[in-house]
């Protein structure tokens, strides 16, 4: 099966592909699509995730080359600035280690690259989770926490109903071992490193690692915002995203990145 994708804006202008979180869909873009609506948007619903629900999650390796095969297939000219958050921040750094030309420009938000603290124990806790992962009262506290504003909240309530629990638990034991792609250090794309200076701190200390990892790279921090900063700070996301890809200054509200520690 093939990946479910809302496509809008105009034909023939160079192309952004939107890649959602865990848990949410491409609703979360809503609101930078309709920024960037000068531009050809594709907005893939990842596997297991909304419309794509029956489209099982395999492997961040399976999501990614999905998302290589519709950039191939409906990108002008085969080609995409590519923007993701969260889960759809590693799906762009593995797409960037792997498929690196079909990549214009990135912009990565979310993306952690350290080891966990307790592997082990947080996969025991997603377990334990895991039957009260859709009750209301689970939901609400997820929203709080990625701060998802509350106009937003039935749009994730749908997003996380539609998800298997299989597909979170395969998701989350993915993520927890992810270290950055070998192929990154040859990926020629200018790459913004970026997260909400309220993340978590193992996110934002990733920042610089990554940005040491790639060739053309910058790190910034939004401040005052957090994991979700393109639903609590849109208009400051889609400028940042127009800005990279435009090769324009960036907004002068975000901050530089911390330095490696």
């Amino acid at each position: 099966m093939t990946l479910h994708v809302d496509e809008s804006g105009r034909a023939g202008t160079p192309s952004i592909v939107f890649l959602h979180g865990v848990g949410t869909s491409g609703w979360m873009w809503r609101r930078q699509v309709e920024l960037l609506s000068d531009y050809h948007c594709l907005v893939p619903d990842l596997p297991g995730h909304g419309e794509s629900n029956g489209t099982p999650w395999v492997s961040l390796a399976e999501a990614t080359r999905r998302v290589a095969d519709l950039i191939r297939e409906r990108a002008t000219d085969g080609r995409a600035h590519v923007v993701g958050l969260s889960l759809g921040a590693y799906v762009v750094a593995h797409l960037m280690g792997t498929e690196p030309r079909l990549v214009d420009h990135a912009v990565v938000s979310g993306l952690s690259v350290l080891p966990f603290p307790h592997p082990g124990r947080m996969r025991a806790m997603g377990y334990v989770m895991l039957p009260f992962l859709k009750t209301n009262v689970m939901l609400r506290a997820n929203a709080r926490g990625l701060r998802i504003p509350e106009a937003e909240y039935d749009d994730y309530r749908r997003a996380m109903a539609a998800m298997s629990r299989r597909s979170f638990l395969r998701i989350g034991d993915e993520l927890l071992g992810f270290r950055l792609p070998a192929g990154l250090a040859d990926a020629p794309c200018p790459t913004l490193v970026v997260a909400g200076e309220r993340e978590h701190e193992l996110v934002r200390r990733s920042i610089p690692v990554v940005v040491a990892a790639l060739p053309r790279a910058e790190g910034r921090l939004a401040p005052g915002l957090g994991h979700g900063w393109n639903g609590e700070a849109p208009e400051l996301f889609a400028a940042t995203v127009r800005a990279w890809i435009t090769d324009a200054p960036l907004p002068q509200d975000l901050r530089a990145a911390p330095a490696p520690s």
